[in-house]
């Protein structure tokens, strides 16, 4: 039986990985949909300590944050991880978003021009990563021009990605129409801040990398 394409290219990587001691993990998505708090779940989970500030205000990461060398075991595995937090993707970044949060006009600017810039790493940095986690609200709908626009930048790089679907632990979340917006990918539901199936999670991250 031929390989699909997908597992023709899933295979590669899996050859690649095998002998690397280090991975360059970048977790990407849109505004507000954990990424931070994902980072930070990783983290404490395995060096005890947190990663970034997380924050209701858009954009609270602006800058690429990264934690070098967290150790992550799952099924008697084991792996050093750069854990790279990347600013939110958003197509549109308007400094009067940021005074509804109370923020000066001053304040909004400044925010919206780091925001801007930190959009433009983020895509960078790309360049830089082994495999990426792109963690969308499983409340939301997914299948929007912003997740559109990051699954084709990774499609087109040929990076493995792993769909995270964030939020589960909430009523309105569907980890179903996560799966079936991005069918190509594998997309497995967590809540981050609950700390809510993380050993799935793990468990999904080194099928990825195997």
């Amino acid at each position: 039986m031929k390989l699909k394409f997908i597992d023709y290219i899933n295979n590669i990587f899996r050859m690649i990985f095998r002998g690397k001691k280090l991975v360059k993990l970048g977790i990407y998505g849109p505004i507000n949909v954990g990424k931070t708090t994902l980072a930070n779940r990783i983290c404490k989970d395995w060096i005890g300590e947190e990663l970034g500030t997380v924050s209701k205000i858009p954009h609270e990461t602006r800058e690429i944050q990264v934690k070098e060398k967290v150790k992550i075991r799952s099924n008697s595995k084991e792996l050093d991880f750069n854990i790279i937090d990347t600013p939110g993707i958003a197509t549109k970044i308007d400094y009067e978003d940021f005074m509804k949060f109370k923020l000066s006009e001053k304040e909004s600017k400044a925010r919206a021009k780091e925001a801007t810039k930190g959009v433009i790493e983020a895509i960078k940095w790309l360049e830089n990563v082994d495999a990426v986690l792109v963690v969308l609200d499983a409340t939301e709908n997914p299948y929007n021009q912003v997740n559109i626009t990051i699954i084709g930048n990774l499609a087109a790089r040929n990076i493995p990605v792993l769909i995270v679907a964030n939020k589960i632990d909430l009523k309105k979340a569907k980890l179903k129409r996560v799966q079936n917006a991005f069918p190509q990918y594998r997309a497995i539901g967590i809540s981050a801040e609950k700390g809510k199936n993380m050993e799935d999670f793990y468990d999904a991250l080194f099928e990825l990398i195997k």
